[in-house]
């Protein structure tokens, strides 16, 4: 939960690590090898993984859109 938090407050990479461990706790839960009292936290922790993860690709994608815009202006007034 602690990463997934980060995620959204600090550090975008960390979503995907929140998601890939909340999915492995998950699946251990499921199958009995890891206490489920934490469940619900770590559902939440994923989540915001999840969320995380899809706001930094969000950004990336912004970011290449916004640079190749700023190229081809910068090309296009040279010409």
């Amino acid at each position: 939960m602690v990463f997934g938090i980060l995620s959204l407050v600090l550090c975008a990479p960390l979503g995907i690590a929140a998601w890939i461990m909340g999915n492995g706790d998950l699946k251990q839960m499921d199958a009995g090898t890891m206490d489920p009292s934490g469940r619900s936290n770590t559902s939440a922790g994923r989540i915001c993984g999840i969320i995380g993860t899809v706001l930094l690709i969000i950004g990336v994608v912004f970011g290449i859109i916004t640079m190749s815009i700023a190229i081809f202006a910068a090309v296009a007034a040279h010409h």
